[in-house]
């Protein structure tokens, strides 16, 4: 097989992930790259400083740092994980002096379209090769019929947003529940002139919402429906980001693999529009219990106990899809190692993330000699015994790791290509996966 990402050369590096039985011990994953992008671009354009705590230290979410630098916010970082922004007020963005470049950090190109369609200046927002394949019109289309003037790439990025314009507000039913459309259009409402109403198929994850919230802004929920009524100023607020669910799902799933051990994880973010793994691992099987709940920051926390698990294939409910998209890699895994089969419809927004996700995790549980019927939206797959051999992740930083986690039940060592782009979102994989008992080898 080819790696997607080959053209990187040198800089292109791979995993070698060998079989092991035990996890266990008490891990702390690293924060929430959602919540980090958020607190950031809300900071920015807020009156007054905001510490961030529990940032994470990734080239996404340094990405967005980097960007709202060169629109003259400042920001000192006390540590890696620590944060000071001061804010530049609703009106107080720069002209960036060169393009805005945005790695391979998909939510920090998507939500900036809506923090800047307001501005008074013209931006233009590059990427890496992956990010230059990722859809865009999903978020200016939208964002044109608020006024915005956008110019896509062939639908794709590099984008130039158009300064100057008077933005107004709108009522848009999204087509395809998505939190990062939602959330841009949300960030152009504080710009905007009236109401904007964002109105969801299905659930997606609300840390706009709650953050919106923290930071003064009176966000109405009605179901479905999200409002927000402009222009609107920020005050300044403390963000505590709790540690990444999706980061955690990789150790969720390693730990009911295992064949001995007891692994917990402290203070992940529960909030239950990201959570829709934990509720299909449950219906599998999975000997995960939540303990001291709570909340901070606005968001609810709490720690998971992880227990080894004889888990069963299941179909999946489509309500529960949109709350588990970015965990479906790892997913995927669990599933090849669970006895019967697991049939997963209504993923289609699967196939415009980093790769084709149902395309390329299929290709890697094939070669691990799992079988699986490829769906249009979906997969179908049916669990057995998993072989060692040669993945190619096509530079898509989850599908890497997930096939890392398939170690734990290969008979022989899998080595994964192409794994530059694992720091993109989970700086420090590796060591933390060997703490917990995984084997796992770095080459370039």
């Amino acid at each position: 097989m080819s790696s997607g990402g080959a053209a990187a050369g040198a800089s292109v590096r791979s995993f070698v992930a060998s079989p092991s039985r035990r996890v266990g011990g008490t891990l702390r994953i690293p924060g929430d790259k959602s919540i980090s992008h958020r607190a950031l671009m809300l900071a920015g354009i807020a009156e007054g400083r905001t510490r961030i705590t529990g940032f994470l230290d990734s080239e996404d979410c340094l990405a967005t740092l980097g960007a709202m630098r060169a629109m003259g916010v400042r920001i000192e970082r006390q540590d890696a994980t620590t944060v000071i922004v001061e804010g530049a007020g609703d009106a107080g963005l720069k002209a960036p002096l060169h393009d805005l470049d945005m790695g391979n950090a998909g939510t920090a190109m998507r939500l900036s379209l809506g923090l800047l369609a307001g501005q008074p200046f013209t931006s233009r927002l590059v990427g890496d090769a992956s990010l230059s394949r990722r859809p865009m019109e999903r978020v200016a289309t939208p964002l044109r019929a608020m006024g915005a003037q956008i110019d896509t790439t062939e639908g794709h990025p590099p984008v130039t947003v158009h300064g100057g314009v008077r933005l107004h507000g709108i009522r848009y039913e999204l087509p395809v529940a998505s939190a990062q459309v939602k959330s841009a259009l949300l960030l152009a409402a504080l710009y905007a002139h009236g109401v904007t109403e964002v109105i969801e198929p299905a659930p997606t994850r609300d840390h706009t919402e709650r953050m919106l919230k923290g930071f003064g802004v009176d966000v109405l929920r009605d179901g479905p429906s999200a409002r927000v009524s402009g222009p609107a100023k920020l005050r300044a607020c403390d963000v505590d980001v709790p540690a990444d669910f999706s980061s955690a799902a990789f150790f969720l799933v390693a730990g009911c693999l295992a064949r001995q051990g007891e692994l917990r994880l402290a203070g992940i973010g529960l909030n239950p529009t990201r959570t829709g793994l934990l509720e299909i691992l449950h219906s599998m099987g999975a000997d995960i219990e939540i303990m001291n709940a709570r909340i901070s920051g606005g968001e609810p926390i709490g720690d998971l106990i992880v227990r080894p698990s004889e888990l069963r294939g299941i179909e999946v409910p489509g309500a529960i899809v949109p709350l588990a998209i970015d965990e479906f890699p790892v997913l995927f895994i669990a599933a090849a190692c669970a006895a019967g089969e697991t049939l997963v419809t209504g993923a289609g927004e699967l196939r415009v993330k980093e790769s084709d996700r149902i395309a390329v995790m299929a290709e890697a549980l094939t070669c691990l000699g799992a079988e699986v019927q490829v769906l249009p939206d979906g997969l179908r797959v049916r669990g057995g015994a998993l072989k060692g051999g040669t993945i190619d992740s096509h530079g898509d930083h989850r599908v890497a790791m997930s096939c890392a986690v398939a170690s734990l039940r290969a008979s022989g060592p899998i080595r994964i290509l192409d794994t530059a782009n694992v720091a993109t979102s989970f700086p420090g994989f590796v060591a933390l996966a060997r703490t917990a008992g995984l084997i796992i080898e770095e080459r370039g």
